[in-house]
């Protein structure tokens, strides 16, 4: 089979690193990649969002799949136009990737068929959100931009003044652009974050092995959200009884609710969880692998990843049995200092070739690109370092090792990735 795959970052090289090992591939592109992923696509340089001449590509090179990574390229409908010439595409049509695209629209999908998650409101007018926190709202509270924001468009607000600036930012300054028209605003959950992704055909489900993100930028849990500074796999907080309720309450059920309402999701769903002392509850859905949980996922998942995606394309997922080593993965994510606010770019990195032929051990790339033969950085999160282990503290003790073999002069990294696995 040939492959292309369409986005550019640690997620999209986890995907190559994982379709480059499934015997039914032959040749793999990405579009438009980044200088790690080169070494198992060709890359080519067209945009996520150009649908057009993404399809006109797979039509002339005559791609057999073609994988989307990228949520952005989900919501705005690649697979429909991709569909539209008879192209094979793995990810939901538009009408589905709206449960990523509108968290109004997820969360009164999931009022409407009972799925567990936490009390909710929708504002369209600034005015009558304001009333709302003035009047009503339990504090702290959770202002959420509607549409997609980078994973960054969630404010925890302590208080009244904070939640009016978050209003503020959100629905007039349009911090996050279009995606802040519509707020969601939430009540506060607390308990243990995990994340779970899941393949399914539209009918069947086959949830993968569980996670754990840390979305905020600094140690300690403190600073910006970030589109995710490090990630551990599995959640040891992620029990056999937890597994069980999700499935039959909140997996399911998501699947079932897309499917009566004429909006069938083929593809990946990521169930973002709060574990809470009331039980498991859904923090958000989105419609693709996470980045960067694909790092810790993919590596420990033994399946081949192109078959499990036929049996989707083809509606056969119900024959698949998921399966996962008896391992741990930790991945650290190297940022350029100052992310996500303000960092420089076109910084030399070094220190590749410290992970050649050593298994066990993974440098995926998120934002590099070549300055002529020279790999530099080219984005906020630079690289995600993942190293597997027999245990949690020993893959945390691998990835952080792993994380001294790289350099470039204002890397930054957190220092407490998989920390809660100590209280575990």
């Amino acid at each position: 089979m040939k492959v292309l795959i369409v986005g550019s970052g640690g997620r999209e090289h986890a995907i190559a690193w994982s379709a480059a090992r499934s015997p039914l591939v032959e040749k793999i592109y990405c579009a438009p990649g980044n200088a790690g992923i080169r070494e198992y696509a060709e890359c080519v340089g067209i945009g996520a969002m150009e649908f057009d001449a993404l399809a006109d590509f797979a039509a002339s090179h005559e791609i057999d799949l073609t994988i989307v990574g990228m949520d952005d390229p989900l919501v705005g409908g690649i697979v429909d136009v991709f569909e539209s010439r008879g192209l094979a595409a793995f990810g939901p049509r538009k009408n589905a990737a709206i449960l990523e695209g509108s968290k109004a629209f997820s969360k009164d999908l999931m009022k409407k068929y009972g799925i567990p998650t936490a009390a909710y409101e929708v504002f369209r007018d600034p005015e009558e959100a304001l009333g709302y926190l003035r009047t009503t709202a339990k504090y702290p509270a959770v202002l959420k931009a509607d549409g997609l924001a980078l994973g960054k468009g969630v404010l925890i607000c302590q208080n009244l003044d904070e939640a009016e600036e978050g209003v503020r930012q959100i629905m007039l300054d349009r911090k996050f652009g279009e995606a802040g028209k519509t707020l969601v605003i939430e009540e506060f959950l607390t308990g243990r974050e995990v994340s779970v992704l899941s393949f399914t055909d539209g009918k069947t489900i086959r949830t993968m092995t569980s996670a754990q993100d840390h979305k905020r930028a600094l140690d300690g849990d403190k600073g910006p959200n970030t589109g995710g500074m490090g990630t551990f796999s599995p959640s040891p907080f992620y029990t056999p009884q937890i597994d069980a309720f999700c499935q039959e309450k909140i997996y399911q059920p998501t699947v079932d609710a897309m499917a009566a309402e004429g909006r069938p999701f083929t593809g990946i769903i990521f169930f973002g969880l709060m574990l809470t002392d009331q039980g498991p509850k859904v923090l958000e859905y989105n419609a693709r692998f996470g980045d960067p949980e694909a790092q810790v996922v993919l590596p420990r998942m033994k399946n081949d990843l192109i078959e499990v995606i036929k049996a989707c394309l083809n509606q056969r997922l119900e024959e698949v049995k998921l399966e996962f080593e008896d391992d741990a993965a930790v991945c650290v994510v190297l940022a350029s200092d100052g992310y996500p606010l303000s960092y420089e770019k076109g910084i030399p990195i070094t220190g590749f070739e410290n992970f050649e032929g050593k298994d066990g051990y993974y440098c995926f790339h998120a934002g590099t690109r070549m300055q002529g033969s020279q790999i530099v950085t080219n984005g906020g999160r630079v690289l995600g370092i993942t190293a597997k282990g027999p245990s949690l503290a020993k893959a945390r003790e691998n990835a952080y090792q792993a994380t001294q073999w790289i350099q470039f002069s204002n890397k930054y990294m957190r220092h407490d990735i998989g920390k809660a696995i100590d209280e575990a």
